[in-house]
């Protein structure tokens, strides 16, 4: 490594000077070393393997991205000198009067794959507010076009958002108003100046671009190291949804977070193409000791008043346990919806990334392994299957992502009421049985005993409450519709519905040798009542043991109605199993 070299002891004098060893981040790299013959070869595999698997869009979307965003941009354009003459201004002025859209995400960092969204930002002067003029004026333009459809304003949201598809292309649009009176075409935000007189919700719209601009900035070697991070970037993205852990939403990472990652991975191997930047990827973070934080530079503080995140002075900030911190000011933890349970399951991946390139380096495997999909499915005896339910098809759009924007609360609430116990697996994909005749989607957590945790024998969770506590929340949506439901149940593995696996069939599993039956179920009659039949029970045991899926967990259910609101009560819900509508669970574990 550069700095590394000895004085050969020649001449006492002078004393010699150390080589400054360049530093790209806040860490030194770890090594300079450039690719050899065989890491070349590899590199070509696995880029023709990413072709393969589609991950880059075709000429002709690219093409219709570049004209929507033209498109997009004027009808900004148009929007804000309308308002702009109808407040008042002179003619002059609603002549000047500009508007601007800017990217960010995938598209701004170039890994966009076919079918994504566009992250854009919509950027008005001091007198266009977020409230009126961009949530219902320039709401109503986008709604009586043609070339809109499926739009959604949330106003609500952490960083509020209009969604919608334009010409086909789904598109999530952010607004921030900046106190200029004319917002020039060539508007630099990455000066912290542009903050001034804002508020928190315009500083994490405009975050978003800002942050994807420092890291383009961050990475070292400028062009080359730029084409290097992208196409590692687009494989660690398609790798995180092979294996289920792709979505900020439900505790896992997003794409920011994933940009951050390997941008660090990058810092500290300038030199390595991606073939050896994937494998670098999984042995830093195999070993990363959490909650250590990742961060590309050091993190930097204004005069500007805006908290940024440090663990020393703010006591929300040492709960994070996977904190990863964006590089732009104000700085903050972008993955502050990790849980205990995701975090173990994303090191859990890792792991298995590790081990499959310390395969690939010895020449026992191949990049498609990597890539295997998660068998979620066929991972753990015990489910929890969330129903969603909605009058149509526009409803249930914002229904579903109103309940998947719970889903990491109802995790937490079950780590709190079990101790740590109960270990989650929130699966970031819907299902929809496409033979019911109603708009539905059902998401589905995994269930399993925290490894390691220490138990008394028969110990009993009642997580009935902790569901009720849920649905409670979840039902307080501010636009809740008549129809609008939701429902919560157990299902063992062998009950999981058809529609979960591809094609419909579910793969044929082994039979275990020497089945260990659980010690103790229960059963119910086809009312939905608890049965006290011990002849049901022996039945039941000898079913799980012959299905090889007893174990040590398992969950008894218990009768209970699910409170409804009473506008939902009928014909929408006659094609949900009386297991989804009635019954909520206890865990034993023994």
């Amino acid at each position: 490594m550069v700095g590394s070299e000895r004085e050969n002891g020649s001449s006492p004098t002078p004393p010699p000077q150390k080589a400054e060893v360049k530093k790209y981040g806040v860490m030194k790299p770890i090594s300079y070393a450039g690719p050899t013959a065989v890491d070349i070869r590899r590199n070509t595999l696995l880029e023709q393997l990413l072709r393969d698997s589609g991950v880059y869009e075709g000429a002709e979307e690219t093409a219709k991205r570049e004209e929507v965003l033209r498109r997009l941009d004027q009808i900004v354009k148009d929007w804000v000198k309308q308002l702009t003459r109808q407040k008042g201004y002179t003619e002059k002025m609603v002549e000047e009067a500009n508007g601007i859209v800017r990217t960010f995400g995938s598209y701004r960092l170039g890994v966009h794959g076919p079918n994504a969204d566009i992250d854009t930002l919509c950027i008005g002067p001091s007198y266009v507010n977020r409230e009126h003029d961009f949530f219902t004026i320039l709401h109503n333009i986008l709604l009586g076009m043609e070339e809109v459809a499926e739009l959604q304003a949330i106003d609500d949201a952490h960083v509020p958002v209009m969604k919608f598809k334009f010409q086909g292309i789904s598109i999530d649009l952010l607004y921030a108003s900046v106190s200029l009176l004319i917002v020039p075409e060539d508007l630099d935000i990455s000066h912290n100046s542009v903050l001034y007189n804002t508020d928190e919700q315009t500083v994490r719209s405009l975050n978003g671009c800002r942050v994807a601009d420092q890291i383009l900035k961050l990475v070292p070697n400028v062009e080359a190291c730029i084409l290097n991070f992208c196409t590692t970037l687009r494989c660690l993205k398609f790798w995180a949804k092979r294996r289920g852990v792709y979505s900020n939403v439900t505790g896992f990472l997003g794409g920011v977070n994933w940009a951050l990652l390997v941008a660090q991975v990058c810092q500290l191997y300038p030199n390595a193409i991606p073939s050896m930047l994937v494998s670098r990827f999984f042995r830093v973070y195999t070993h990363w000791r959490w909650p250590n934080p990742v961060m590309l530079s050091p993190i930097e503080d204004d005069d500007l008043g805006f908290s940024v995140w440090d663990p020393r002075k703010w006591k929300s900030d040492r709960t994070h346990l996977m904190p990863i911190i964006t590089p732009a000011y104000p700085c903050m933890n972008s993955s502050y919806n990790v849980s205990a349970s995701t975090l173990h399951v994303m090191v859990e991946q890792f792991h298995f990334g590790n081990k499959v390139c310390e395969e690939i380096e010895l020449n026992r495997a191949n990049w498609s392994a990597l890539f295997e999909p998660c068998l979620f499915f066929e991972s753990y005896k015990n489910y929890l299957q969330v129903d969603v339910v909605a009058a149509d098809a526009d409803d249930l759009l914002s229904w579903r992502g109103w309940v998947e924007s719970r889903l990491r609360f109802l995790t937490l609430k079950i780590e709190r009421d079990t101790v740590s116990t109960l270990q989650c697996h929130p699966f970031p994909n819907a299902y929809a049985d496409t033979s019911k005749p109603f708009s539905h989607c059902a998401f589905f957590m995994g269930l399993q005993r925290q490894p390691g945790a220490k138990v008394q024998e028969n110990n009993q969770f009642d997580i009935r409450s902790t569901v009720d506590e849920f649905k409670l929340e979840v039902n307080s949506y501010e636009h809740w519709r008549p129809g609008m439901d939701i429902f919560v149940s157990h299902v063992r593995r062998r009950d999981l519905p058809a529609y979960v696996f591809p094609q419909g069939h579910r793969r044929q599993r082994q039979i275990r040798h020497t089945p260990q039956p659980s010690t103790t179920t229960s059963n119910r009659d086809a009312r939905g009542s608890v049965s006290p039949s011990s002849e049901r029970r022996s039945k039941r045991k000898n079913d799980e043991g012959s299905n090889g899926d007893a174990g040590p967990s398992s969950l008894k259910k218990q009768a209970s109605v699910s409170p409804q609101r009473a506008e939902t009560a009928g014909p929408i819900t006659q094609g949900l199993t009386p297991e989804v509508s009635f019954y909520y669970f206890t865990l034993i574990l023994v």
